[in-house]
Parts: structure tokens; sequence; C-alpha cells
């Protein structure tokens, strides 16, 4: 058996190819095309494939296909030009194991190869692993993604097939749309899921710091670094590392992240040597990226390596069908959560629900339904329960969240008897507070207000107490 079948037509290129694996350890077998690479396909037994996308007569993605036909188990490895990522995006959709962006070194083609043949089965004595369905049930303690729609499902399924990939991926959607829930769904349905998940938000650190935090630092390599630090990415090796809001990145750390994508190697801050990791990379952004590139502020090739695998979650208020199963699950979770023995909602609290616009996506909708299980008197949520919604398509948007809100319209005719608007704004927010442990930050959050807004509110009912 040979290890590893080498397909490029340029004989250059081949050659260089064949060498550098050959001096890696590994037995090669070339071919000049995709023709003479099936054939020999069909005559030996092979362990890998490497083979160029780009090829006269029949391409690359072609040759893919025909692999995956003969030899469904075999992993296949495409050489793309800068440029052509979108070739690559298909390339993974198709089956490939994994890609190379050219240029690359030999150390970065040892190291792609050794992932799939060192300790690896062959192909033909591993046996092909059973195809995953798509899970919607949650397991312990992971958190599901409910839908019933069609783009968010055809998503999943891409994300599921691409999983077990080493490709990086880019997740766009709008802030609350459940980008991190998404980037964990993909590391639970990947060959690291045993490994870590790491997640960094590379708008919460400051600039000078970023760069220690993703790479770490040895000690004395900078005032106040007494000890060598681990940063993200050697703490999420053998794992995935979750890059969240990468569009806030420094363009001059781009060009480090760039480097570690291409050879999978980080540089500690005042290291003298590279330390090998070996990380999946997701990158999140409710930035529309391309635009942030026309604007030069991101590099265009950093893009294109983030983005082989691009992601796009639509917002909630594109996916009506889900603000029923959204709401439902919710209420289940924060009513075992607090000890309720609250049940769902009412037909005319969901009816209210599905009118209102979720700018702030499932995160709003989440919060408001904390809020709702909370105050609920009986088994169900009723439209009394529902406060701080956001406004209807028909409703002007709503005071910047710096000014007090009024309570909303919808909400308004279902008031308890006797009870004003000022005194179940008070019963709201101290519930609120209550549930949040006393914490101003997080009430605050939950409520949908600035912190600034809820000291006002308590400083005022002092005040309304002293009098």
């Amino acid at each position: 058996m040979t290890d590893i079948l080498v397909v490029d037509d340029d004989e250059n290129m081949r050659q260089a190819l064949a060498e550098a694996l050959t001096r890696a350890g590994y037995s090669v077998e070339p071919a000049a095309d995709a023709a003479a690479g099936l054939m020999k396909l069909e005559m030996g037994e092979f362990r890998l494939v490497v083979s160029d996308i780009r090829m006269p007569k029949k391409s690359g993605l072609e040759f893919l296909d025909e692999i995956k036909a003969l030899r469904p188990a075999l992993p296949v490895v495409l050489i793309t030009a800068y440029g052509a990522m979108e070739t690559a995006v298909e390339a993974m959709r198709k089956g490939a194991a994994d890609y190379l962006l050219k240029p690359f070194s030999a150390d970065t083609l040892e190291k792609t190869v050794k992932r799939f043949l060192e300790g690896e089965a062959s192909e033909t004595t591993k046996a092909p692993a059973a195809p995953r369905p798509i899970a919607r049930a949650p397991r312990a303690k992971e958190r599901p993604i409910v839908t019933k729609n069609k783009k968010m499902i055809e998503m999943l399924e891409m994300a599921e097939r691409t999983a077990a990939s080493r490709a990086s991926v880019l997740i766009q959607g709008e802030s609350g749309t459940g980008k991190e829930l998404l980037a964990r769904f993909i590391h639970q349905k990947s060959d690291r899921a045993q490994g870590p998940f790491v997640a960094i938000n590379c708008a919460a650190i400051p600039e000078t710091l970023l760069e220690s935090e993703l790479f770490g630092h040895e000690k004395g390599a900078f005032t106040g670094a007494m000890a060598r630090k681990a940063g993200k990415f050697e703490l999420a090796d053998g794992g995935t590392i979750l890059l969240d809001e990468i569009s806030e990145m420094d363009t001059a750390l781009q060009a480090k992240l760039l480097r570690v994508l291409q050879e999978r190697e980080i540089d500690r801050v005042g290291g003298s040597a590279p330390v090998a990791v070996d990380v999946r990379v997701i990158a999140t952004t409710n930035r529309r990226m391309e635009e942030f590139v026309r604007a030069g502020k991101f590099r265009e090739d950093l893009y294109f390596r983030l983005n082989v695998i691009p992601l796009v979650i639509p917002p909630l208020r594109e996916r009506q069908e889900d603000i029923q199963p959204l709401a439902e699950y919710f209420a289940a979770r924060f009513a075992t959560e607090a000890g309720k023995n609250v049940t769902g909602l009412t037909a005319e609290a969901m009816d209210i629900l599905q009118k209102c616009r979720w700018r702030g996506n499932i995160r709003e909708l989440e919060n408001v339904m904390e809020r709702a299980v909370l105050l609920a008197r009986g088994e169900k949520v009723g439209p009394a329960d529902l406060f701080m919604l956001p406004a209807g398509d028909e409703t002007p948007p709503a005071a910047p969240t710096d000014t007090p809100r009024e309570m909303p319209r919808a909400a308004a005719p279902y008031m308890e008897p006797g009870m004003t608007v000022e005194e179940m704004e008070r019963r709201l927010i101290f519930g609120t507070l209550d549930k949040a442990g006393n914490n101003r930050t997080k009430a605050a959050d939950m409520l949908g207000i600035s912190i600034r807004t809820l000291r006002n509110k308590l400083n005022a009912y002092k005040t309304d107490v002293k009098g």
C-alpha cells in the first residue's frame, strides 16, 4: 500500500510535492492528471490523496466526486490558489478533508498530511463512519439550536457536513442571533468534541493585551509579566478556538493571526521559538465583512482564510416560524430553573410575541421570557406577564436605552385592575434584581435597559420612600 497519491498537472509542482513528502518519510505515487490518478486508485491502495484543484480536462472538484464514489472514506486534501476560496468552500461541501492555500511551505504540507496518516487506520481497514444525523436534542448541559426555519436547517446541515474538517469557519449575523451557540454546535459535531472549546471576545480586550491573551507571553516579556502564560491558542490545542467579534481586531494583530492560520504555530510575546498548535478556528462577527475589507479595516487575505466555510445566521424577524418554539423552549427552561409550575404561554401572549419586532433577536426574546416566567402568576405566561417588549411592526422605534422606556402598548390593556404602571414597573425591577442576585449589571441586561437607567430608577424609588 502506498501512503499518498499526488495529482498535479504542473510537473514542477508535482515533483516538489513528491520530494517533500518522501523526505518526510511517506511513500508517494505521482499522477499527471485526474484521469491518471483515478486509474491508479482503481489499481492500487492509498491512505491519502493530495490533488490540485485547477487542472485541465478534469478539475480537482470533479476528481473529488469520482474519488468519493470509488472510495468514500479516503481523505482528500485539495490545493487551491489565493483568490479561489469559493472553490475551496465548494470542495469542503463535497467532502474534501482539508485544503492547502498556495503558497505553502513544506512544513505546512507535512503537518497537514501528518494529521491524516499518523496513527490512523488505512482506508481499506477502517470502516466508514455512519452518517451522523442533525441532532436537535441537546446533550447534557448543552443548549439546543431550536428552529423550524428552512434556511436555518440548511445552514445547520452544512455546518455538520463540514464539522469534521479543520477548515476555518466565519459566522456572520446580528447581535443576539446565536453565533456562539452555532460555534459550539460545530465543535460538538467535530472530531475535536472531546478537546477544549476556548472563546475570546476580541472587542472586549484592549489592543495592547489581546496579543498576549491570544498567543501567550514569556516571563519578563513586558512589565508585569512575572511568569510564562499560555495564550488562548495553546489552551485550545487539540480543540476549537472561537474568535468572537473578529472584525474589531487591530490590523497589526490580523497579520500575526494570518501567520498562525497558515503555519499552524504561534509566537509567544517575548518568545524565541514558535510553538506548534493544532486548533480549529471559528470566527464570528456582526459586521458586513466584505464592506470592512473594502474599507481597508480588515485584511483581505485574512478574510479569505477565515471565510472557508461561510455561515450566515438570519435575524429572528426573518424566522417568524421560530418565535413560538423558542418562546416555549425558554418558558420551560426558566420555569425549571426557577422551580415554577409554568407550562407554556396562552394564545393571547403568543400573539403579542408574534407581532413584536425583535431587534435584539433571540437574546431579546430570551430576556423577555425570563422576566415573564419570573412574574407569571398562573400555569401559563399571559399577556399581563409580558413587559419591556420591543415595538411591533407598526410601532415607532423604541427610545434609546438611556431614556426610561414606556410600557409597550400591546401589554397595557392587560394590567392588573387597580395597579398603576409605576407600581408594575417597580415590581418588575425588584423582581429582576432578586432573580439576578442583586447584580445590577445582570439585572439591567435582563431588563433590556442601561445600568444608568436602572440606577436612576432605584434612586427614584428611594426618594419616593423618603417622601
